[in-house]
């Protein structure tokens, strides 16, 4: 009887030392990598958000910048980590489109990942140089098929997601408006205020501080319904380009193989603080509108989804592997 009795009882205290383990998570800070520069937009989501779950798992939650090579760098760092919830993503549709298309040392697919809740999602918005003359979508249509080729749309990359809503808008709307990358989303503003470069697609963080100061114009979103958050704006669609729509979002991400009770943990969490009137506020004046799932699993199939959208029109940019 001893000699399977005690390996019973192994397994017996290994499983329950592993509930007492899971129940009492978390016990120790956690990181939330994000893979862009502090002060962006991505902050904008990723602190206000950190500091809610702070406060409601009774951990710190530390927003942690690893910027560069087309986020490689914070998607490698979360899909090699160990599994146990300590270390989280923030993240978006690049991670189905850009991360898997363009860069052939990237060795994560989305397998690697644990997709755990939807945060935030929003439209970005078409803007245009205040010196360029042009008030309307239909206007710039007008302008640019009187002169094919000599306007042009910052992006912060091939690739990437200011650059994508640009080729979309060219292919839909029958335009020729050639792509200007810069080195990051504040340069490419930069350049349309400036009027070295006459339109962009940006995230309304990046945008409206410039468009108040008068150095831009916001002719429309970006996405195929009004949004809430800037209701007087119209649509790319309803402003003549049918079939426009384009968005942003950001959720939350683990390494694959976390434990499903921390993952409903960090799912019931984040759905708990985005219901929170508070941070709805604070979310919606940087441009983001909370939007929540209703599990793990709706969110892995509606982000799936996303993605694939992402990783065509970054196939058709023509953007090469490196």
């Amino acid at each position: 009887m001893r000699r399977w009795l005690i390996p019973v009882l192994g397994m017996i205290l290994a499983v329950a030392g592993g509930t007492a383990s899971a129940q009492s998570w978390p016990t120790k800070p956690i990181r939330l990598i994000i893979g862009f520069p502090p002060g962006g937009g991505a902050d904008t989501v990723a602190r206000p958000v950190a500091d809610a779950l702070s406060q409601e798992l009774g951990q710190p939650v530390i927003v942690d910048n690893k910027p560069g090579g087309g986020t490689t760098i914070a998607a490698t760092t979360v899909a090699t980590a160990a599994p146990d919830g300590y270390t989280l993503y923030m993240s978006n549709a690049s991670l189905y489109g850009s991360l898997q298309a363009i860069y052939k040392d990237f060795k994560h697919p989305i397998g690697d990942y644990r997709p755990i809740a939807l945060w935030v999602t929003g439209p970005m918005l078409l803007t245009v140089s205040a010196g360029l003359g042009v008030d309307s979508v239909p206007q710039l249509i007008a302008r640019a098929k009187a002169e094919p080729g000599r306007l042009n749309y910052a992006s912060s990359g091939v690739g990437g997601g200011t650059h994508l809503p640009g080729l979309m808008f060219t292919r839909l709307a029958g335009v020729d408006i050639q792509h200007v990358p810069y080195k990051g989303g504040a340069p490419a503003l930069a350049g349309v205020a400036s009027g070295e470069t006459q339109m962009s697609f940006a995230t309304p963080p990046s945008a409206l501080p410039l468009a108040k100061a008068g150095k831009l114009k916001v002719l429309a979103v970006t996405t195929g319904k009004r949004s809430p958050l800037f209701p007087d704006l119209p649509t790319i669609a309803e402003a003549g380009v049918a079939g426009y729509d384009y968005g942003f979002w950001y959720g939350l991400f683990a390494p694959a193989g976390t434990p499903d009770d921390v993952v409903r943990r960090l799912f019931e969490a984040s759905n708990k603080v985005l219901s929170q009137s508070a941070l709805k506020e604070k979310l919606a004046a940087s441009g983001n509108e909370v939007a929540t799932l209703e599990s793990p699993a709706a969110f892995a199939e509606w982000a799936a989804r996303s993605g694939r959208t992402e990783l065509e029109l970054t196939k058709a940019s023509g953007a090469a592997v490196h």
